[in-house]
């Protein structure tokens, strides 16, 4: 248990309540922040069937937007006290990019924030934590949402 933590993060309440719990309960320790966005939205691969709109334009772009908000999670994880650093990626589905990530840099475990979905909205809309917890190949640790 020796690598890095893999702190998914979107910029939601539930993904800082996911980095508030990591630095609680791992202090100090090497973090590394992920956000993997979609390669391509429904109406970017609608816009796509247009001839004018070049080919790899909505990846690069969504590439870069991932990157931007794992910065602001690493900002958001260095005020919480952690040593951290940024990962981005574009992939679909989501779980994926962060089962690989988590692989690529042997995470000792994922921290992600859920959305508290209801069993019938889960299995209408997806519950990204719920797939990397059955998919990652390790320790996954799902932080609840906020009570009210």
């Amino acid at each position: 248990m020796s690598g890095p933590i893999l702190i998914c993060y979107d910029g939601s309440e539930d993904s800082k309540r996911a980095v508030d719990a990591a630095a609680e309960l791992f202090g100090a320790r090497h973090a590394v922040v992920v956000n993997v966005a979609p390669t391509v939205t429904f109406a970017e691969s609608m816009a796509m069937t247009s001839s004018v709109v070049p080919g790899g334009t909505f990846e690069e772009l969504n590439q870069a937007d991932a990157r931007r908000c794992a910065e602001d999670g690493v900002e958001y994880a260095r005020s919480a006290g952690m040593d951290a650093e940024a990962r981005a990626t574009v992939a679909s589905p989501t779980w994926r990019g962060i089962a690989e990530i988590a692989g690529e840099i042997d995470a000792s475990v994922i921290v992600i924030g859920s959305r508290g979905l209801s069993a019938l909205r889960e299995i209408a809309r997806g519950s990204v934590s719920h797939d990397v917890a059955t998919h990652a190949g390790r320790p996954v640790l799902i932080v609840p949402p906020a009570t009210t």
